[in-house]
């Protein structure tokens, strides 16, 4: 089968603007918990006549597309179309644009609602929007899973790579801050009423964020042909399961997260011994962190991996678990595995979190996330030989 490798990243959060921001920010350890992205210009990177079609979740995926294309040293328009696709992640859709929309509705009627209000809320906005801007025409794929999206997209990425496509924008953003959005999103009763901090013995919810990140997936023979500068890593394993246990409550124990992880390993052909640093889920509540905890415990039994979770600096990020990915790809690069986010004090988990930044040599890192509901996802990277590196 064909091998799928990394060769871009693009990244839009409130820890930065670009990868290299969010990386450098992330491992300063600053706590950027207000939700909100500072400094993105728009305008900067959107036609003004998209701008007034759209939403800001896709403005961000624009931005962020762009960067991973750059970053591969990749032109979208140099070959075949046919054979580049897109498969983004979604959960909230254009908040913003809906409830400016909304409200006309109700301050004017129906003859001042946007013509553009059906396209620019629609969960699959971004993607589409993202392959009529690079003139894409293959598989184009909206993944809608909550958290475990981000996951899941790159699992669809490889495998549209596997079935012949040379490369594949994935991952996914959200804009998930207008009130109306957050009034959706209160009724879970998962929001923190302070910071988010998963693992803490203060933890009580999560802090809603915007941002995301893009990733450039190719087919590794292809990209070594055209001459990508380099490959973060292959998407060496990918699983996803279900706890079909109930709509919003937690499951009675971690056995679908803990096989969906199993199954991730067996896919790269890994054991859990071989892993190097688990980027866990993080929820941020005490008994679905207990649950990950547990699982990470099932399938590492007496094995101290390191267990980190660095979005708990920026917020959670809505179908936005891509952005893991992306740190998961730097800390590979520069062998440095970032601190759990926001950690104060560890809770009694019997885990080995990420206290402060540790050098490491880190060749396979195994990733969870989950979805409001039970979706479970798991992804294993695996670094690439040094012949990338040009």
């Amino acid at each position: 089968m064909n091998r799928a490798v990394i060769t871009g990243i693009g990244v839009i959060a409130p820890s930065g603007v670009d990868a290299e921001q969010h990386w450098s920010t992330t491992l300063a350890g600053t706590v950027c918990d207000d939700g909100h992205v500072p400094g993105f210009d728009a305008t900067a990177h959107v036609d003004p006549r998209l701008l007034v079609q759209t939403d800001r979740w896709t403005w961000m995926s624009l931005c962020a597309a762009q960067q991973a294309f750059d970053d591969a040293k990749c032109d979208p328009n140099d070959g075949d179309a046919y054979a580049t696709s897109v498969a983004l992640a979604a959960g909230y859709g254009g908040c913003e644009f809906g409830q400016r929309e909304i409200q006309e509705l109700f301050r004017q009627g129906p003859q001042a609602v946007s013509a553009y209000q059906s396209i620019a809320w629609f969960y699959a906005a971004s993607a589409g929007q993202t392959s009529i801007r690079y003139g894409t025409k293959g598989p184009a794929t909206v993944v809608v899973t909550g958290h475990a999206g981000g996951l899941d997209s790159v699992g669809v990425a490889r495998r549209t790579v596997r079935r012949g496509s040379t490369a594949v924008l994935t991952g996914g953003t959200e804009a998930p801050l207008a009130p109306y959005a957050l009034v959706a999103q209160q009724t879970s009763g998962r929001i923190s009423g302070g910071s988010y901090r998963p693992f803490d013995v203060s933890a009580d919810g999560y802090t809603p964020a915007e941002g995301g990140a893009i990733l450039l997936v190719e087919d590794a023979t292809a990209a070594q042909e055209r001459g990508a500068p380099h490959a973060y890593a292959e998407i060496a394993g990918y699983a996803a399961t279900h706890d079909a246990h109930h709509d919003s409550a937690a499951p009675p124990d971690s056995h679908h997260l803990a096989r969906a992880m199993r199954l991730a390993l067996a896919d790269a052909g890994v054991s859990a011994s071989d892993v190097d640093a688990v980027f866990a889920d993080g929820a941020g509540i005490p008994a679905h962190d207990e649950l990950e905890a547990a699982a990470i415990r099932d399938v590492f039994g007496t094995a101290s991996v390191p267990v980190t979770a660095p979005q708990g600096f920026i917020g959670r990020l809505g179908s936005g678990s891509a952005i893991n990915v992306a740190t998961a790809l730097l800390s590979m690069r520069d062998g440095v595995l970032p601190a759990v986010g926001n950690l104060s004090t560890p809770g009694s988990y019997g885990l080995d979190l990420v206290r402060a930044p540790r050098s490491a040599r880190l060749d396979t890192i195994l990733i969870n996330a989950r979805g409001y509901g039970g979706f479970n996802a798991c992804l294993v990277l695996r670094r690439l030989p040094e012949r990338w590196q040009r």
